[in-house]
């Protein structure tokens, strides 16, 4: 077997295809500290076999889910690939059977049919289950303490929609998941599907609407009294699919529409807000405020994707892609459809993350993945011109950006907020980001203290492995694992 030699299957891209358990991972600089006790978890693609087509990009990898369990100052590491349909079909082949990104034309025609969900993109805790998320597939549940997969999960068969968003919310004053699924017909079909599951994680509220256009949905925003659907002009279009071009491709001649819906109001128009094209992936959190609505994502003028071609050819641009995190606000008062947006700090970022209790409401801080801008010529290229060689805090009150440098030839992934046991206050936690050490081509957990981000790392936890890029992650206290297991064995 052979992976192709290109970046996406290559240096520390190339493809893993382990599943390991190591006890006590040794700590090189600090003390974990002894109040972490639960597990870090964390997921990404990783291919099981060689592209059906012969290259692919790097979204379409089989989901593999990392834990880091935390316990008396300890750190266990622990991965499996999760068990979806079309990993299971083709581990039983012994090939790839699936073609391109989201593209069913390509298939192998004894898989036809097969859901091609590879459940790689994120994590949710919810209502006592784990579940693996890609936002063109139902949710996969695994086992929160042996990653054993357990099955698809469409919430007792209330979940109509195709597919399910990969970045669910968690209302944190009442439990209740608020998630959509885009493309929610059928692979680029413009339907839209909303719905609530109370905090025991039975879907009680459902609406369908209609985007002005078909195209990607990756985030949304949630706030105490609205959702809202940022439409982008990410677009995708069957007969694409058909004449075997990429799924998703860049039309600036679009606007960016803002879909705003009351929550569980079953008749209410939608009021779509209008701007300029831009392109927004992550949203950091939302919020209301006298009438209006602020919505902070990761916004560039373009998308940040080059395997997602522009639809006149214009060559991908890394300065017009790079992300910086802004805000959006939509004057529900206003009698016109436009929304304003403003910069919350320069420094570019992406991957954005919150204390989670601080959720669809008014918060202070923010945490990322930044770029200092310095070259460092020890880096492999990057296609997207990106690297985060920072950890970022952003302070919404003071309009400060505090940064910790992840050192020369290192990049972080996407940091993890984490509350400290006992705290109240919103900034009172650890920072935990898997970072990548391209000269040693291996990866380190670093854990920092939120309040002190720019001082030294409270520990470095070292892999003896390398762990390739992942995406998104949660952490999860003991006690839930423990009740998890508990309440499956009675």
């Amino acid at each position: 077997m052979k992976f192709p030699d290109v970046p996406t299957f290559r240096g520390f891209q190339a493809p893993g295809r382990f599943e390991a358990d190591i006890r006590d991972l040794e700590v090189v600089q600090g003390e974990v500290p002894a109040d972490l006790d639960g597990a870090y978890y964390r997921i990404g693609p990783d291919p099981q076999f060689p592209p059906l087509l012969g290259n692919d990009i790097f979204l379409n990898g089989d989901g593999m889910v990392s834990m880091f369990r935390f316990e008396a100052g300890r750190v266990d590491f622990k991965c499996r690939w999760v068990h979806t349909p079309k990993f299971l079909a083709e581990r039983e082949a012994g090939r790839a059977l699936f073609g391109a990104y989201r593209n069913p034309f390509t298939d192998d025609p004894g898989v036809r049919g097969l859901s091609r969900g590879t459940a790689n993109t994120n994590l949710l805790w919810h209502a006592g289950r784990m579940l693996a998320l890609k936002e063109d597939s139902h949710p996969v549940e695994i086992d929160p303490l042996t990653l054993r997969t357990i099955g698809s999960w469409d919430y007792d068969g209330a979940l109509t929609s195709a597919t399910a968003t990969a970045h669910p919310k968690i209302d944190a004053a009442t439990g209740t998941l608020v998630f959509f699924g885009y493309a929610a017909k059928g692979e680029t079909t413009p339907d839209i599907a909303y719905y609530e599951a109370d905090a025991d994680g039975a879907i009680v509220f459902e609406r369908w609407l209609t985007a002005p256009y078909s195209s990607m949905v990756h985030d949304f925003a949630v706030t105490e009294h609205h959702v809202v659907f940022p439409v982008v002009p990410l677009i995708s279009d069957l007969q694409r699919l058909k004449d075997g071009l990429p799924h998703f491709a860049w039309d600036p001649s679009k606007p960016v529409c803002l879909g705003v819906l009351p929550r569980r109001d079953p008749a209410a128009d939608v009021r779509w807000f209008v701007g300029d094209a831009r392109f927004a992936s992550h949203t950091m959190n939302a919020f209301e405020e006298d009438g209006r609505i602020h919505i902070d994502m990761s916004v560039g003028d373009s998308v940040v994707f080059p395997f997602f071609p522009d639809i006149n050819g214009t060559p991908f641009d890394p300065e017009a892609a790079t992300p910086y995190i802004s805000r959006w606000t939509l004057d529900l008062r206003s009698a016109t459809d436009d929304f304003t947006q403003s910069r919350l700090s320069d420094v570019p970022g992406e991957f954005p993350r919150i204390n989670e209790r601080h959720a669809i409401r008014s918060y202070r801080y923010g945490y990322l993945g930044m770029q200092s801008g310095i070259p460092d010529p020890t880096m492999p290229p990057s296609a997207s011109g990106m690297r985060f060689d920072l950890i970022g805090r952003v302070d919404l009150a003071t309009g400060t950006t505090t940064t910790h440098y992840v050192g020369d030839t290192s990049a972080t992934q996407e940091p993890l907020f984490v509350p400290r046991r006992g705290a109240s206050g919103e900034g009172e936690g650890y920072i935990m980001a898997l970072i990548n050490r391209y000269g040693e081509m291996r990866s380190d957990l670093l854990i920092l203290d939120a309040e002190n981000m720019d001082g030294k790392p409270l520990a470095t936890v070292r892999l003896p492995l390398r762990l390739r890029n992942g995406l998104h992650g949660t952490w999860l206290d003991s006690e839930d694992i423990t009740e998890h297991h508990a309440s499956r064995e009675e």
